[in-house]
C-alpha cells in the first residue's frame, strides 16, 4: 500500500494533530493489547494501532484463523467494550478540539 509522507511543516503537523493528538492509551480488559484512542463526538471513536496491538490482539488472531480471515475493517469487540468502559468511566476526553 502506497504511503505518504509529508514534507512541508504545516502538512506534517496536520498529520501528527489529525493521527496522535489527543490519543488516550486504553488497554483491552481481556488480552491487554494497548492502543490510542480519542472520541470525537460519543458516536465518533478514533483507533490507532500499533503492531503490537495488533499481534497482542486474541480476537484478532481467532478472526484471522476463520476461514474467510479476518475483514480489515471488521473491529475487535473485546477491545470496543473496554473503550466503552474507559469513556463511561471518563478517562477518554469526548469532543474534538480544533477540529481533530
Amino acid at each position: 500500500m502506497p504511503g505518504f509522507s509529508p514534507t512541508r511543516e504545516e502538512t506534517q503537523e496536520d498529520q501528527r494533530l489529525y493521527t496522535k493528538a489527543r490519543l488516550v492509551e486504553v488497554a483491552c480488559l481481556d488480552c491487554l493489547a494497548v492502543v490510542g484512542v480519542k472520541k470525537n463526538s460519543e458516536h465518533h471513536t478514533s483507533i490507532q494501532w500499533t503492531g503490537q496491538a495488533q499481534n497482542d490482539c486474541q480476537e484478532f488472531a481467532r478472526m484471522a484463523a476463520a476461514p474467510r480471515g479476518r475483514t480489515i475493517f471488521e473491529p475487535c469487540p473485546r477491545l470496543q467494550a473496554s473503550i466503552d468502559a474507559a469513556a463511561c468511566e471518563g478517562k477518554i476526553p469526548i469532543g474534538a478540539e480544533d477540529g481533530y
